[in-house]
């Protein structure tokens, strides 16, 4: 963990920047990145020895196998998966998964990391009354880049192999 999140980590811990001021009450990404995650790992396990049907993606992580489906569908749009049709089809990556990050595959299902409306990773000028005098927007723009460095730092591979050795 980089020194100055784990600073930031410790005066949240502590207490020092009482969420409830701030008005965090849950900062999270959504169902799809997370099962989508899942999905992209179980690929990322697989890998390179062809495609997974999506019946045995959503049965063995536990997901809605039509929901499943529209994951598949934005992440094969974006090129990280590619399916093959018939009875050995399925779906694969699309390249390795030491090259595939996990910033690729949230920003795929999630759209641009913006943890407020005013520091998203895509520009949004007027977004905000207060914009040019905010004094929380440099907050948001440390956290929005924090979090895109760990997911940017994170390949499927690394999680593949986390989930093997049974760390959670």
């Amino acid at each position: 963990m980089a020194p100055h999140i784990g600073a930031l980590t410790r005066r949240l811990a502590g207490g020092k920047i009482p969420s409830k001021l701030l008005g965090i009450q849950h900062l999270r990404f959504s169902s799809r990145s997370h099962y989508g995650l899942l999905a992209m790992v179980a690929l990322a396990r697989s890998y390179p020895r062809g495609p997974v049907p999506l019946a045995e993606i959503a049965r063995s992580e536990n997901i809605s196998l039509s929901y499943l489906e529209q994951l598949i569908a934005s992440l094969r749009k974006a090129g990280l998966v590619e399916s093959t049709r018939g009875v050995h089809g399925g779906y694969e990556l699309t390249a390795d998964p030491a090259t595939v990050t996990v910033g690729q595959v949230v920003r795929t299902l999630e759209g641009p990391i913006a943890p407020a409306e005013c520091a998203s990773e895509i520009e949004n000028p007027g977004c905000c009354q207060r914009e040019a005098d905010c004094p929380s927007k440099i907050l948001w723009e440390h956290v929005r880049d924090n979090i895109a460095q760990v997911l940017d730092a994170t390949t499927l591979a690394d999680l593949s192999t986390a989930g093997e050795m049974g760390v959670r």
